[in-house]
């Protein structure tokens, strides 16, 4: 007879059916198990998508063209002796004296001229930074504050092999410089992008050597264009968010296609370290000018020789015109073209060769890529009028006598009515003020005792009657400002000051 449990019996069956229920809730943690139910797994979340998105692809195309560049300078040795290490007195010490003979036995000092004829340069370590090649032949770029003051360059490659390089050319006004690497073999390099299809929002890719750690990639999108930051005459940098630090001067900033859009070159940081404000040189600027260092290792520059200042909206009341476009003359610089084709202090320059100049930098940038000797055709407001001056450029001489923003804050005078007070000049050229009051309008915009008033709204002054008439005759003509051409230590500057409050 079977037994109930037996597995042969129905009852059996049920039961076995149960055990093995029972075994499999146990063995998955279940509370319970109705008979029959099969139990589900839960799946770990996946996401598909069409496409990864990342940089690899162009990281790993464009890196072994970028390159970290150590520079060193020569440094000439300590004098020979312990008076040369450690100060003068040394040297008036008897020979046998302990200390000099510790110095001379112990630490290898010879007396005499000789010992620091044979002693040789060392060169310290001056600064690191960045760069990239442009050509397989070994010409790579960086910019001019990494390799300044240096004599010895070396070019530590994406896979760590170290190479000497030479410096073939540099351009401080745009803080540019160009290397060559003398070694026979091939080099990845990469080229630059057209600029002017650069929009804000494009993503870039920031490659280089921060904090001297080697190949280091970061990412993010150009913020502006078009930044002027005061670094110079020709400021036009591309703005962007991508990590960049100490070290990353002179590295590229690429877009999607491997193709450089600027060369990182300065940082916005109150801490010194990375804060998201980034600007790199446009590749448009650099193309043309590591173009003019390889082929001659300097870059030729027209010159205008004028010093300019922005068009305010006082100044543009004052001369009675609409708009602030332009850059206005403070002053021709002394046998400059500008002098010598006639170009007058006051002269408001709107355009050259028909294009429009909005600002003083974009004056500066226009003449600034134009060839020496080659005449440009100004475009001028005078007098309310526009007219045409013809000037033969010449060759930038120096840094100083370039058609650049006047940026310094020039100090003025004006009337007693202005809060100053003024006496005729001793050589009956202007007026001069001897007293600003604080708070005044004059004050304010920084004019002080000493300056010279040479001229209100282009009328000639002599005296402070002279200052008044112009400055009545602006008033009844219903401006409500007045230009007063302010002269200082052979400067000129022009400022303008409400009438209503004369």
């Amino acid at each position: 007879m079977n037994s109930p449990f037996s597995p042969k019996s129905t009852a059996g069956k049920r039961f076995a059916a149960a055990a093995a229920s029972v075994a499999i809730a146990s063995a998955i943690g279940l509370g319970a198990v109705t008979s029959g139910t099969v139990p589900v797994f839960a799946q770990a979340v996946r996401v598909e998508t069409q496409q990864q998105p990342g940089f690899a692809d162009v990281v790993e195309k464009v890196s072994p063209a970028v390159v970290s560049v150590r520079v060193k300078a020569k440094m000439q040795p300590a004098a020979a002796g312990p008076e040369g290490m450690f100060g003068q007195g040394f040297e008036n010490l008897p020979d046998d004296h302990p200390m000099k003979r510790f110095f001379r036995e112990f630490r290898g000092f010879e007396n005499g001229p000789r010992a620091e004829r044979n002693r040789p340069e060392r060169a310290r370590p001056v600064s690191q930074g960045s760069g990239f090649f442009i050509s397989e032949d070994g010409y790579l770029v960086t910019n001019n504050h990494v390799i300044d003051g240096g004599s010895e360059f070396t070019v530590v490659m994406d896979d760590g092999t170290e190479i000497g390089a030479t410096l073939v050319g540099s351009d401080p006004r745009t803080d540019l410089a160009l290397l060559k690497v003398d070694e026979e073999r091939t080099f990845t390099y990469v080229t630059f992008a057209d600029d002017s299809k650069v929009r804000v929002g494009d993503w870039v890719v920031a490659v280089g050597n921060p904090f001297g750690l080697g190949g280091t990639v970061t990412a993010g999108i150009i913020s502006a264009r078009g930044r002027d930051i005061g670094a110079g005459p020709y400021d036009d940098f591309i703005q962007i968010d991508a990590a960049v630090n100490r070290g990353n001067s002179g590295g590229p900033a690429f877009n999607l296609n491997g193709e450089v859009v600027g060369i990182n070159t300065a940082i916005f940081s109150p801490s010194g370290g990375n804060v998201g404000i980034a600007f790199a040189i446009p590749a448009s600027t650099a193309r043309d000018v590591i173009a003019s260092l390889r082929t001659s290792g300097t870059v030729e520059r027209a010159w205008l020789g004028v010093q300019i200042q922005p068009v305010t909206e006082e100044i543009a009341e004052s001369l009675g015109i609409k708009g602030t476009d332009g850059a206005l003359v403070s002053q021709p610089q002394a046998d400059s073209p500008a002098m010598k084709a006639g170009v007058e202090p006051g002269d408001i320059i709107v355009k050259v060769d028909g294009k429009a100049i909005k600002s003083p930098r974009e004056l500066a940038r226009t003449i600034g890529n134009m060839q020496p000797g080659v005449s440009a055709e100004l475009t001028v407001l005078r007098d309310g009028t526009e007219q045409t001056v013809t000037v033969k450029l010449g060759e930038m001489p120096g840094m100083e006598q370039q058609a650049s923003l006047d940026q310094s804050e020039e100090q003025g005078s004006v009337l007693e009515g202005f809060g100053l007070t003024v006496t005729p000049s001793e050589d009956g050229a202007g007026v001069v003020v001897t007293d600003v009051l604080a708070g005044s309008d004059a004050a304010d915009r920084g004019i002080q005792a000493g300056d010279v008033i040479t001229s209100v709204n282009s009328q000639s002054v002599t005296s402070a009657a002279a200052v008044e008439k112009a400055v009545s005759d602006a008033s009844k003509a219903g401006r409500k400002a007045v230009l007063f051409q302010i002269k200082r230590d052979d400067t000129n500057r022009f400022v303008a000051l409400p009438v209503q409050q004369g």
